[in-house]
């Protein structure tokens, strides 16, 4: 199946949209129209389990201890961590690639930095 990424309210909106841009067929749905404003990390990690989706976020210093406990109990479709000084089209050219290259069962439970 293919990967569907889901931002949280830490990530610079302009990943989404710059990455939509490069492949308009991903399915990469935004913070704001998963309704995750005012959630905390446990039920964002939630939310995008519940929906099959890798969960895409700046937040390197809490998340990754969040998403451990997380696994522990449920399954995940992932956690990609991305650094805040990568440049947006990077990130979007990395996202592009891991989309393209890989099925979400690959991605069950893991965690990665990008870049990659």
């Amino acid at each position: 199946m293919k990967l569907r990424f889901q931002a949280d309210a830490d990530l610079n909106q302009i990943i989404v949209k710059a990455t939509l841009r490069l492949e308009p067929s991903i399915d990469f749905q935004t913070a704001h129209a998963a309704g995750l404003a005012n959630l905390d990390e446990a039920a964002v990690l939630k939310r995008a389990a519940e929906q099959g989706r890798i969960l895409v976020s700046h937040d390197r210093k809490t998340m990754p201890g969040h998403f451990g406990r997380f696994i522990m109990s449920e399954k995940s479709q992932g956690l990609l961590i991305v650094s805040q000084k990568l440049p947006v089209y990077r990130v979007a050219e990395d996202l592009f690639l891991i989309w393209s290259a890989s099925e979400s069962e690959e991605w069950v439970n893991r965690i990665r930095s990008l870049p990659i």
